[in-house]
């Protein structure tokens, strides 16, 4: 039996999440500011596994290999806390009693999606062009899903700064691969290819969505984090066993220690996009993340290539989805 919510929490669209009132709400610069830097974390995981990738040349592994070190730092971090122990039994209560729908527990398969794209796609297209694709998608995503009210905050209805920062984020990825229209051999493989980052990011909105559901249901960040993990590990983990199976284990691992931090920016970047979504939004917390991430993308790109380095295309690209973020961002400060 479902027993009664705590004081100020209040139901969205019937059943599918809860929320804190008002005043336990987060200001909204701080976390927009927040989610930039988890989105600044992002371009860095995105360079380790990449890096990670073409060192053991298996992606699959790789990110399992991400996800797997995410799961056991967040289960230990469960293990000694009993309000996301607590957190875990009332998602399991909410979900049997139909109040969370089984879908939302499913951001961590987009999570996964994201982590393999980092190892399979990025390395290819380089850090910024992976990056800017992942915008567009997240800024799409994020439209939709305020638009429709799957996240906690509920329904949030279009303006037009949203719509043009929406339509410029698609430029910017229509500017990236701009380069490469001369070129019939590279047209159809990179623009191909960019589509992969542009559905994986919307991908990521979603999970900040869903995961913003579990951690209402919870109350708590860290089992929402939990869950994540634990869904999108089981995935890679048996893809990476069923590559693994077909081209045999990598004989080489590298023994710098930073290429087995991807896990734990993983885990930062997720409990936070749980914690702030319902204070910012979807699509303003896509917006802000994709802004810390555009900018530290360059930056690594230009200080450690995966692929092509940085030009003067792609700086123009990260332009057009940046002042694509501060439109879109316009109703916040409202």
């Amino acid at each position: 039996m479902r027993g009664k919510a705590p004081k100020g929490r209040r139901e969205i669209g019937g059943s599918v999440g809860r929320v804190t009132s008002a005043k336990t709400r987060l200001p909204v610069w701080l976390a927009l500011l927040g989610s930039g830097i988890a989105g600044a974390l992002v371009a860095v995981q995105s360079r380790i596994n990449g890096g990670l990738s073409n060192e053991l040349g298996n992606g699959y592994v790789t990110a399992a290999v991400s996800f797997g070190s995410g799961l056991i730092l967040i289960a230990a971090a469960l293990l000694v806390s009993g309000r996301a122990r607590a957190g875990l039994r009332r998602v399991r209560a909410e979900v049997r009693s139909g109040h969370l729908p089984r879908w939302a527990l499913t951001g961590g398969l987009f999570g996964a999606f994201f982590v393999l794209s980092q190892g399979l796609i990025a390395t290819t297209l380089g850090l910024a062009l992976f990056a800017v694709g992942i915008v567009a998608g997240q800024v799409l995503g994020g439209l939709l899903i305020d638009r429709i009210g799957l996240g906690p905050g509920g329904r949030v209805g279009l303006t037009a700064q949203r719509l043009i920062g929406t339509a410029l984020a698609i430029v910017a990825v229509a500017v990236s691969v701009y380069a490469d229209l001369a070129a019939p051999a590279g047209l159809t493989s990179q623009i191909w290819l960019i589509l992969v980052p542009v559905a994986v990011g919307a991908g990521v909105a979603f999970q900040s969505a869903v995961n913003g559901l579990v951690r209402s249901a919870a109350y708590s960040a860290t089992t929402a984090t939990f869950v994540s993990f634990l869904v999108g590990a089981a995935v890679l983990i048996g893809a990476a066993a069923i590559s693994v199976t077909t081209s045999g284990w990598p004989t080489v691992w590298p023994t710098e220690p930073w290429y087995y931090f991807g896990g734990v920016l993983g885990v930062i970047f997720i409990a936070l996009a749980a914690l702030l979504v319902r204070t910012a939004g979807v699509l303003l917390l896509s917006m802000s993340n994709v802004a810390g991430q555009l900018l530290a993308s360059v930056a690594v790109e230009a200080a450690l290539p995966l692929a092509g380095g940085v030009t003067t295309v792609l700086l123009a690209a990260t332009g057009v989805a940046l002042l694509a973020v501060v439109i879109a961002a316009i109703p916040s400060r409202r």
